[in-house]
């Protein structure tokens, strides 16, 4: 789902590094090209590069003027990506061109512009949204500074998770440093349009690694476990893939993310494409000064009376409106007079 897993995110500059190991370089030499006509408003902006800083697919992807160059792995494929922007907020376009290692066929090619499509929130309709978030005393000042903001999908769950564990128990500093030699160290480097583009490890790749080998190349300590665990688990058949999870109802979906290695409630709700109101310690603290007028006494301790505030006040769309609010911490801050922290 996303790519991100906390409030005041990790922002795509903290992987920035000269120095990224190219071990294993792929050059993506056949490509073909689409247009999407999302649903309006559609802002390409804030959708593609959201202001707290998300990337789409991968921290390492470009955006320059208008164009993002990303990729990750599409129906298998290890993709390169150069999304354009056409049109405006209320009348869009997005331009695609897919760079691929061998040309595929018309199927092919089909499935992964349906994947793309999915994957910007081109079908979202947000005026259901908007319409209750223009009543509610806090969205209210979110949605004018977000005016066209899609959520995004995932095609990557094994990306997703790892993020989520890598974030679990560590100061943002220390999950940047790991998320960065993990992917260093395994992922791919896609060679497309004249750019470089380093990519998410797949969970094959992860799968043949020990535990003491992953530890010690990513000083990721005893996540280690975790991640080749996950890693096994994803390689295998029989796990649903993040779309499979996606026509499933909510529960079903969080049950199934809920068995995998390291991946708790918190982190299931993230990852969950149906998303949720995912409060862990950093957040209570946020939406606490939110919905009750001061931080709490004890974040851990409020986790899940601000989670079962949200989930009443907000209801269904209690992922979108957290989405939304942790995008515009720093402008809310000043529009309501409470500082909420933003890192």
């Amino acid at each position: 789902m996303r790519i991100v897993l906390r409030c005041g995110s990790v922002s795509a500059d903290s992987f920035k590094n000269p120095l990224i190991q190219l071990i294993h370089m792929v050059t993506l030499s056949h490509s073909f090209g689409f247009r999407i006509r999302p649903k309006r408003p559609f802002s390409f902006e804030l959708t593609v590069k959201k202001p707290a800083g998300w990337s789409l697919f991968s921290p390492f992807e470009i955006y320059e003027k208008g164009r993002l160059w990303t990729v990750t792995y599409l129906d298998g494929l290890l993709a390169g990506i150069v999304l354009s922007k056409k049109g405006t907020v209320e009348n869009p376009e997005v331009l695609v061109r897919v760079f691929l290692e061998n040309d595929q066929g018309a199927a092919r090619r089909r499935r992964i512009n349906e994947l793309v499509t999915k994957a910007i929130g081109a079908d979202q309709e947000l005026g259901k949204f908007y319409a209750m978030a223009k009543k509610d005393s806090i969205l209210k000042h979110v949605i004018g500074d977000l005016y066209g903001m899609h959520d995004t999908f995932s095609p990557m769950l094994f990306s997703d998770a790892v993020l989520a564990i890598m974030l679990q128990m560590a100061p943002l500093k220390r999950s940047n440093e790991m998320m960065a030699s993990f992917i260093n160290n395994y992922g791919e480097v896609a060679a497309f349009d004249g750019k470089r583009i380093k990519a998410w490890p797949s969970p094959r790749k992860i799968a043949r690694l020990t535990e003491a080998e992953l530890a010690r190349k990513c000083k990721v300590g005893y996540r280690s476990k975790n991640l080749v665990r996950l890693a096994k688990r994803l390689s295998e058949p029989g796990f649903p893939s993040a779309e499979e999870l996606e026509d499933m109802n909510v529960e079903k979906a969080k049950s199934f993310l809920m068995e995998l290695p390291g991946i708790g409630d918190y982190s299931s709700d993230i990852i969950n494409p149906h998303g949720g109101f995912p409060i862990d310690v950093w957040s209570a603290e946020v939406f606490g000064k939110l919905f009750f007028g001061k931080e709490p006494k004890n974040n851990r301790g409020a986790v899940e009376m601000v989670k079962a505030e949200g989930i009443r006040r907000w209801g269904v769309w209690s992922w979108m409106a957290f989405f939304y609010t942790v995008q515009d911490l720093e402008s809310l801050s000043k529009k309501i007079g409470k500082r909420l922290r933003v890192t």
